[in-house]
């Protein structure tokens, strides 16, 4: 009930007189059945700004810490999350993947919208890093579609680290339904999984127009920054 307190009346017009979103292809996103929203990662907001443009319910993974925050900026990140259906998963043992996979496949069997970012952070510097293969795993264990989203600017309306967005009008972008049913039976074959998920990372490539960089995002800022190119 908070989740859709929060999309139509409480934050969901204001936000959207303020950002005036900007949507391209909403009709890739299937109005019934398991669907997997995959998106590209710049922004914290990129979690406020998906559910606020699609119709049906998106249900989103999020790393535990974001439950756990300390005073008023702590409580309100928790009482967001909570509303918007975000499922917290502890990301710091080995079985966490598994168990976050698990948290998706639920949403998907009962019909929902799962969202992911393949990337499995945020961008570090807008580029487009390389896509882990959960994503590849819970479309082959789901049966469900796969919907590449872009987002394309969300990252100079809400740069990392900046609690208070810039004034703007977010723009994103869907594309057309992926299905990899060709597949079927096959999850659990790495070589399979890593073909599903480039051909997904290649479509968000498309999508957003950003650089591709064939590196996991979370070593990229594990090292020092490279130069963006102008």
């Amino acid at each position: 009930m908070l989740y859709w307190l929060l999309k139509y009346v409480i934050l969901g017009p204001l936000l959207r007189l303020i950002f005036r979103p900007q949507v391209e292809g909403l009709e890739n996103v299937p109005e019934a059945g398991p669907v997997i929203l995959a998106s590209n990662h710049l922004s914290f907001s990129d979690s406020i700004f998906t559910p606020l443009i699609v119709k049906r319910k998106v249900t989103f993974i999020a790393k535990a810490e974001y439950f756990t925050g300390k005073g008023l900026k702590g409580w309100l990140t928790k009482m967001f999350f909570v509303g918007s259906g975000t499922i917290p998963v502890d990301r710091s043992g080995g079985r966490a993947a598994r168990a976050a996979l698990d948290t998706q496949l639920q949403v998907l069997r009962s019909g929902g919208i799962a969202g992911i970012y393949p990337e499995g952070t945020r961008s570090p510097d807008g580029r487009l890093y390389r896509g882990k293969t959960g994503v590849a795993r819970l479309a082959l264990e789901s049966g469900a579609l796969v919907v590449p989203m872009a987002m394309l600017n969300s990252d100079a309306i809400q740069p990392t680290g900046q609690i208070i967005p810039n004034l703007g009008r977010v723009r994103i972008r869907f594309g057309a339904p992926l299905d990899f049913s060709r597949y079927a039976g096959m999850a659990g074959d790495r070589f399979v999984e890593r073909a599903v998920t480039d051909e997904i990372m290649y479509e968000l490539m498309e999508l957003s127009g950003r650089e591709y960089v064939d590196v996991y995002a979370q070593k990229a800022k594990a090292r020092p920054r490279e130069p963006v190119p102008a």
